[in-house]
């Protein structure tokens, strides 16, 4: 984990309570521009209503952040 050097997106969610704490170490062990967000009400599949939106919406807005800047030569 303290390899990795890509930003790195942990997305989780908020009622999946075994994964949040694998998450929490994964997150801990990364040296790299990171950030673990929680999905309130969510469980694993992100099958509860909206869930699944709120999960591709941080995805999307990381991606805006960190992968547009990567292809300018930025972040």
């Amino acid at each position: 984990m303290g390899q990795v050097a890509a930003p790195t997106l942990l997305i989780v969610g908020g009622a999946d309570y075994g994964v949040i704490k694998l998450n929490e170490q994964a997150f801990a062990m990364m040296n790299c521009k990171k950030q673990l967000s929680l999905v309130p009400g969510a469980t694993h599949l992100f099958e509860e209503p909206g869930t699944l939106e709120q999960a591709a919406q941080l995805a999307a807005d990381w991606f805006a952040r960190y992968l547009c800047n990567q292809k300018e030569g930025g972040a």
